[in-house]
Protein backbone atom coordinates (compact mmCIF):
# COMPACT_ATOMS: atom_id res chain seq x y z
CA UNK A 1 0.00 0.00 0.00
CA UNK A 2 0.98 3.34 -0.55
CA UNK A 3 0.76 5.06 3.44
CA UNK A 4 1.47 8.48 4.49
CA UNK A 5 2.54 8.50 8.31
CA UNK A 6 1.98 12.18 9.25
CA UNK A 7 4.05 12.97 12.30
CA UNK A 8 3.97 15.34 15.33
CA UNK A 9 6.27 18.60 14.67
CA UNK A 10 7.75 18.52 17.88
CA UNK A 11 10.16 16.31 17.95
CA UNK A 12 12.30 14.40 15.48
CA UNK A 13 11.57 10.93 14.50
CA UNK A 14 12.97 9.41 15.92
CA UNK A 15 13.13 11.91 19.23
CA UNK A 16 16.71 12.19 20.30
CA UNK A 17 15.68 11.42 24.04
CA UNK A 18 11.84 12.00 25.42
CA UNK A 19 8.91 11.82 22.67
CA UNK A 20 6.39 9.40 23.04
CA UNK A 21 4.49 10.07 19.63
CA UNK A 22 7.23 10.34 17.86
CA UNK A 23 8.85 7.20 19.11
CA UNK A 24 5.78 5.19 18.39
CA UNK A 25 5.12 7.03 14.79
CA UNK A 26 9.09 5.75 14.05
CA UNK A 27 8.67 2.20 15.31
CA UNK A 28 5.40 1.88 13.02
CA UNK A 29 7.09 3.32 10.08
CA UNK A 30 10.18 1.69 10.32
CA UNK A 31 7.70 -1.62 10.74
CA UNK A 32 5.67 -0.79 7.48
CA UNK A 33 8.13 -0.87 5.23
CA UNK A 34 10.15 -3.40 6.56
CA UNK A 35 6.63 -5.18 5.85
CA UNK A 36 6.85 -4.29 1.97
CA UNK A 37 4.93 -0.98 1.85
CA UNK A 38 5.72 2.24 -0.14
CA UNK A 39 5.64 4.78 3.16
CA UNK A 40 6.19 8.02 3.23
CA UNK A 41 7.09 10.04 5.98
CA UNK A 42 5.73 13.84 7.17
CA UNK A 43 8.05 14.55 9.69
CA UNK A 44 10.52 17.34 10.71
CA UNK A 45 13.93 17.21 8.48
CA UNK A 46 15.84 15.89 11.12
CA UNK A 47 14.05 12.78 11.24
CA UNK A 48 15.94 9.43 10.27
CA UNK A 49 13.84 6.92 8.77
CA UNK A 50 13.95 4.31 6.12
CA UNK A 51 10.98 5.70 4.68
CA UNK A 52 10.77 8.69 2.00
CA UNK A 53 10.82 11.73 3.90
CA UNK A 54 8.82 14.95 3.44
CA UNK A 55 10.72 17.34 5.81
CA UNK A 56 8.23 19.45 6.77
CA UNK A 57 10.69 21.98 8.54
CA UNK A 58 14.51 21.58 8.80
CA UNK A 59 13.83 20.62 12.50
CA UNK A 60 11.95 19.74 14.99
CA UNK A 61 10.01 22.51 17.20
CA UNK A 62 11.53 21.67 20.26
CA UNK A 63 14.92 22.43 19.12
CA UNK A 64 13.84 26.21 16.95
CA UNK A 65 13.66 28.56 19.83
CA UNK A 66 12.67 31.00 17.02
CA UNK A 67 8.94 29.53 16.63
CA UNK A 68 6.40 32.34 18.26
CA UNK A 69 3.51 30.27 16.51
CA UNK A 70 3.36 26.58 16.17
CA UNK A 71 -0.16 26.03 15.12
CA UNK A 72 0.33 28.17 11.83
CA UNK A 73 3.35 25.67 11.07
CA UNK A 74 0.66 23.07 11.68
CA UNK A 75 -1.73 24.64 9.02
CA UNK A 76 0.83 24.88 6.93
CA UNK A 77 1.71 21.07 7.05
CA UNK A 78 -1.77 20.35 6.78
CA UNK A 79 -2.75 21.85 3.49
CA UNK A 80 0.42 20.83 1.58
CA UNK A 81 -0.14 17.05 2.99
CA UNK A 82 -4.35 17.80 1.65
CA UNK A 83 -2.48 18.73 -1.99
CA UNK A 84 -0.44 15.74 -2.25
CA UNK A 85 -3.28 13.70 -0.39
CA UNK A 86 -4.06 11.22 -4.26
CA UNK A 87 -0.33 10.17 -3.89
CA UNK A 88 -1.88 7.86 -1.23
CA UNK A 89 -4.14 5.26 -0.74
CA UNK A 90 -4.46 5.63 2.66
CA UNK A 91 -2.97 8.94 5.16
CA UNK A 92 -2.45 8.11 9.26
CA UNK A 93 -2.37 11.51 11.05
CA UNK A 94 -0.96 11.46 14.58
CA UNK A 95 -1.38 15.61 14.88
CA UNK A 96 -4.61 15.56 16.42
CA UNK A 97 -7.59 17.12 15.41
CA UNK A 98 -5.50 19.53 13.10
CA UNK A 99 -6.51 17.49 9.48
CA UNK A 100 -10.36 16.48 10.28
CA UNK A 101 -11.92 19.56 9.09
CA UNK A 102 -10.11 19.25 5.43
CA UNK A 103 -9.90 15.40 5.35
CA UNK A 104 -13.42 14.93 6.29
CA UNK A 105 -14.39 16.77 2.92
CA UNK A 106 -12.06 14.63 0.07
CA UNK A 107 -12.13 11.00 -0.99
CA UNK A 108 -8.84 9.11 0.06
CA UNK A 109 -9.61 7.16 2.98
CA UNK A 110 -7.18 8.65 6.29
CA UNK A 111 -7.46 8.00 9.54
CA UNK A 112 -6.39 9.84 13.15
CA UNK A 113 -4.89 7.97 16.05
CA UNK A 114 -5.33 10.21 19.40
CA UNK A 115 -2.18 10.05 21.29
CA UNK A 116 -3.18 12.35 24.07
CA UNK A 117 -6.18 12.63 27.04
CA UNK A 118 -9.68 13.50 25.87
CA UNK A 119 -11.23 14.49 29.27
CA UNK A 120 -10.78 18.26 28.50
CA UNK A 121 -13.92 19.59 27.65
CA UNK A 122 -12.76 21.87 24.97
CA UNK A 123 -11.43 18.26 23.04
CA UNK A 124 -14.75 16.59 23.64
CA UNK A 125 -16.12 19.26 21.81
CA UNK A 126 -13.98 19.44 19.00
CA UNK A 127 -13.88 15.98 18.89
CA UNK A 128 -17.45 15.86 19.00
CA UNK A 129 -17.95 17.99 15.79
CA UNK A 130 -15.75 15.48 13.65
CA UNK A 131 -17.68 12.59 15.49
CA UNK A 132 -18.06 10.12 11.96
CA UNK A 133 -14.31 10.56 11.44
CA UNK A 134 -12.36 7.12 11.96
CA UNK A 135 -10.35 7.73 14.86
CA UNK A 136 -8.37 4.83 16.57
CA UNK A 137 -7.50 4.80 20.46
CA UNK A 138 -4.61 3.79 22.30
CA UNK A 139 -6.56 2.06 24.76
CA UNK A 140 -9.84 1.29 25.64
CA UNK A 141 -9.69 3.48 28.90
CA UNK A 142 -8.72 6.65 26.48
CA UNK A 143 -12.33 6.54 25.02
CA UNK A 144 -13.87 7.04 28.39
CA UNK A 145 -14.75 11.12 27.84
CA UNK A 146 -15.78 10.48 24.24
CA UNK A 147 -17.45 7.62 23.39
CA UNK A 148 -20.07 8.39 20.43
CA UNK A 149 -16.53 8.90 18.05
CA UNK A 150 -16.39 6.21 15.37
CA UNK A 151 -13.56 4.53 16.99
CA UNK A 152 -12.76 1.91 14.54
CA UNK A 153 -10.22 0.44 16.71
CA UNK A 154 -8.14 0.67 19.29
CA UNK A 155 -4.22 -0.20 18.61
CA UNK A 156 -2.27 -0.59 21.92
CA UNK A 157 1.57 0.51 20.97
CA UNK A 158 4.49 -1.31 20.01
CA UNK A 159 8.15 -1.24 20.03
CA UNK A 160 10.68 -3.30 18.13
CA UNK A 161 11.44 -6.76 19.90
CA UNK A 162 15.63 -6.02 19.23
CA UNK A 163 15.66 -2.22 20.67
CA UNK A 164 15.50 -3.09 23.93
CA UNK A 165 16.30 -6.47 25.35
CA UNK A 166 16.98 -7.81 28.65
CA UNK A 167 20.82 -7.04 29.99
CA UNK A 168 23.10 -9.49 31.95
CA UNK A 169 23.46 -6.75 34.79
CA UNK A 170 22.65 -6.85 38.38
CA UNK A 171 19.61 -5.19 39.52
CA UNK A 172 20.28 -2.56 42.43
CA UNK A 173 17.10 0.03 42.50
CA UNK A 174 14.33 0.99 41.75
CA UNK A 175 13.88 2.79 38.07
CA UNK A 176 11.50 6.24 37.00
CA UNK A 177 11.58 6.90 33.59
CA UNK A 178 9.96 9.32 31.75
CA UNK A 179 8.75 13.39 32.45
CA UNK A 180 8.86 15.08 35.49
CA UNK A 181 5.45 16.79 36.09
CA UNK A 182 2.63 16.44 39.16
CA UNK A 183 0.63 13.58 36.78
CA UNK A 184 3.60 11.03 36.37
CA UNK A 185 3.86 11.25 40.43
CA UNK A 186 8.14 11.02 40.93
CA UNK A 187 7.10 12.33 44.46
CA UNK A 188 5.30 9.20 44.82
CA UNK A 189 8.28 6.97 43.57
CA UNK A 190 10.64 8.59 45.89
CA UNK A 191 7.93 8.15 48.88
CA UNK A 192 7.38 4.52 47.71
CA UNK A 193 11.03 3.35 47.18
CA UNK A 194 12.33 5.06 50.33
CA UNK A 195 9.75 2.68 52.54
CA UNK A 196 10.83 0.06 50.17
CA UNK A 197 14.50 0.28 50.81
CA UNK A 198 15.47 1.09 47.75
CA UNK A 199 17.47 3.28 45.70
CA UNK A 200 15.62 5.14 43.30
CA UNK A 201 16.95 5.97 39.91
CA UNK A 202 15.59 9.09 38.33
CA UNK A 203 15.82 9.36 34.33
CA UNK A 204 13.81 12.26 32.94
CA UNK A 205 13.13 15.36 31.64
CA UNK A 206 11.98 18.61 32.52
CA UNK A 207 9.99 20.95 30.49
CA UNK A 208 9.87 24.49 31.34
CA UNK A 209 6.35 24.23 32.14
CA UNK A 210 7.40 22.03 34.73
CA UNK A 211 10.26 23.54 36.15
CA UNK A 212 8.85 25.10 38.96
CA UNK A 213 6.83 22.32 39.92
CA UNK A 214 10.89 20.15 39.77
CA UNK A 215 12.24 23.28 41.54
CA UNK A 216 9.64 23.79 44.49
CA UNK A 217 8.39 20.19 45.13
CA UNK A 218 10.44 17.84 43.53
CA UNK A 219 14.24 18.91 44.21
CA UNK A 220 13.79 19.49 48.01
CA UNK A 221 13.46 15.40 48.00
CA UNK A 222 16.16 14.81 46.17
CA UNK A 223 19.00 16.93 47.20
CA UNK A 224 20.91 15.60 49.89
CA UNK A 225 18.96 12.12 49.70
CA UNK A 226 21.87 9.67 48.72
CA UNK A 227 19.27 7.29 48.30
CA UNK A 228 17.86 9.10 45.13
CA UNK A 229 19.39 9.72 41.94
CA UNK A 230 18.53 12.05 39.03
CA UNK A 231 20.06 11.04 35.83
CA UNK A 232 17.64 13.30 33.78
CA UNK A 233 17.04 12.49 29.92
CA UNK A 234 17.98 9.13 28.74
CA UNK A 235 18.14 7.77 24.96
CA UNK A 236 17.02 4.31 23.70
CA UNK A 237 20.92 3.53 23.73
CA UNK A 238 20.43 3.84 27.37
CA UNK A 239 17.68 2.52 27.72
CA UNK A 240 18.58 -1.91 27.98
CA UNK A 241 20.88 -1.07 30.81
CA UNK A 242 19.02 1.44 32.78
CA UNK A 243 15.83 -0.74 33.14
CA UNK A 244 17.83 -4.18 32.96
CA UNK A 245 19.67 -2.64 36.37
CA UNK A 246 16.28 -1.95 38.03
CA UNK A 247 14.10 -4.17 40.27
CA UNK A 248 10.95 -2.68 39.33
CA UNK A 249 9.97 0.65 37.24
CA UNK A 250 7.65 2.41 39.00
CA UNK A 251 4.40 3.99 37.49
CA UNK A 252 2.75 5.85 40.12
CA UNK A 253 0.88 8.29 37.74
CA UNK A 254 -2.06 10.19 38.90
CA UNK A 255 -4.35 10.86 35.72
CA UNK A 256 -6.28 9.04 32.79
CA UNK A 257 -2.48 7.71 31.32
CA UNK A 258 -3.72 6.64 27.38
CA UNK A 259 -1.29 4.75 26.94
CA UNK A 260 1.98 4.86 28.86
CA UNK A 261 4.84 3.94 26.38
CA UNK A 262 7.43 3.43 29.81
CA UNK A 263 5.77 0.39 30.60
CA UNK A 264 6.10 -1.73 27.54
CA UNK A 265 9.71 -0.33 27.15
CA UNK A 266 10.18 -1.74 31.19
CA UNK A 267 8.66 -4.74 29.93
CA UNK A 268 10.97 -5.34 27.08
CA UNK A 269 13.55 -5.45 29.39
CA UNK A 270 12.41 -8.12 32.20
CA UNK A 271 11.91 -5.25 34.49
CA UNK A 272 8.52 -5.66 36.06
CA UNK A 273 6.37 -3.02 36.99
CA UNK A 274 4.41 -1.45 39.88
CA UNK A 275 1.75 1.22 38.64
CA UNK A 276 -1.31 3.09 40.07
CA UNK A 277 -4.48 1.87 38.91
CA UNK A 278 -5.04 4.88 36.47
CA UNK A 279 -6.08 5.07 32.67
CA UNK A 280 -4.71 2.27 30.48
CA UNK A 281 -2.71 0.53 32.97
CA UNK A 282 -4.93 -2.34 33.90
CA UNK A 283 -5.32 -3.20 29.75
CA UNK A 284 -1.46 -2.82 29.47
CA UNK A 285 0.00 -4.97 32.64
CA UNK A 286 -1.22 -8.49 33.92
CA UNK A 287 -0.95 -8.30 37.64
CA UNK A 288 0.92 -10.31 39.18
CA UNK A 289 2.41 -11.99 35.49
CA UNK A 290 4.41 -8.38 34.40
CA UNK A 291 4.34 -6.59 37.85
CA UNK A 292 1.41 -5.48 40.59
CA UNK A 293 -1.68 -2.89 39.66
CA UNK A 294 -2.21 -1.34 43.10
CA UNK A 295 -4.66 2.01 44.34
CA UNK A 296 -2.23 3.87 47.03
CA UNK A 297 1.33 4.12 48.49
CA UNK A 298 0.92 1.45 50.81
CA UNK A 299 -0.23 -1.15 48.24
CA UNK A 300 2.84 0.14 46.10
CA UNK A 301 5.05 -0.53 48.92
CA UNK A 302 4.09 -3.88 49.84
CA UNK A 303 3.84 -4.63 45.68
CA UNK A 304 7.49 -3.69 45.63
CA UNK A 305 8.52 -5.92 48.31
CA UNK A 306 7.39 -9.02 46.57
CA UNK A 307 8.56 -8.13 43.38
CA UNK A 308 11.11 -10.94 43.42
CA UNK A 309 8.21 -12.94 42.70
CA UNK A 310 7.87 -11.82 39.23
CA UNK A 311 9.63 -14.10 36.29
CA UNK A 312 11.56 -11.49 34.38
CA UNK A 313 12.08 -13.72 31.63
CA UNK A 314 7.57 -14.12 31.85
CA UNK A 315 7.90 -10.81 31.46
CA UNK A 316 10.01 -10.30 28.57
CA UNK A 317 7.75 -12.81 27.09
CA UNK A 318 4.25 -11.28 27.43
CA UNK A 319 6.29 -8.35 25.73
CA UNK A 320 6.96 -10.16 22.66
CA UNK A 321 3.44 -11.84 22.61
CA UNK A 322 1.40 -8.57 22.94
CA UNK A 323 3.78 -5.21 22.48
CA UNK A 324 6.47 -5.56 19.25
CA UNK A 325 5.93 -2.97 16.85
CA UNK A 326 5.16 -6.13 14.21
CA UNK A 327 1.95 -6.25 15.87
CA UNK A 328 1.19 -3.22 16.25
CA UNK A 329 1.70 -2.51 12.34
CA UNK A 330 0.27 -5.67 11.13
CA UNK A 331 -3.15 -4.59 13.13
CA UNK A 332 -3.34 -1.15 11.33
CA UNK A 333 -2.35 -3.08 7.89
CA UNK A 334 -5.82 -4.78 8.72
CA UNK A 335 -7.48 -0.93 9.36
CA UNK A 336 -5.99 0.42 6.30
CA UNK A 337 -7.00 -2.37 4.23
CA UNK A 338 -10.41 -2.16 5.83
CA UNK A 339 -10.71 1.56 5.38
CA UNK A 340 -10.06 1.31 2.12
CA UNK A 341 -12.72 -0.82 0.72
CA UNK A 342 -15.15 1.52 -1.03
CA UNK A 343 -18.29 1.49 1.64
CA UNK A 344 -15.94 2.88 4.30
CA UNK A 345 -14.72 5.89 1.72
CA UNK A 346 -18.42 6.63 1.81
CA UNK A 347 -18.90 6.39 5.35
CA UNK A 348 -15.78 8.61 5.48
CA UNK A 349 -17.87 10.58 3.13
CA UNK A 350 -20.31 11.42 4.86
CA UNK A 351 -18.65 12.43 8.28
Amino acid sequence: MRIAQISPLFEAVPPKLYGGTERVVSSLTEELVAMGHDVTLFASGDSVTSARLAPMRDQALRLDATVRDWIAIYYRMVEGIYRRKDEFDVLHFHIDYFPLSLFSRQKVPFLTTIHGRLDIQELVDTYGTFADCPFVSISNSQRRPIPQLNWVRTVHHGVPADRLTPQPVKQEYAAFLGRISPEKGVDRAIRIAGRAGLKLKIAAKIDNADKEYYDTLIKPLIQGNRDVEFIGEINDAQKPAFLSGAHVLMFPINWPEPFGLVMIEAMACGTPVVAFNCGSVSEVLDHGVTGFIVDDIDQAVAATGKIHSIDRARVRATFDRRFTARRMAEDYVDLYEELAQPAHRLHALTA
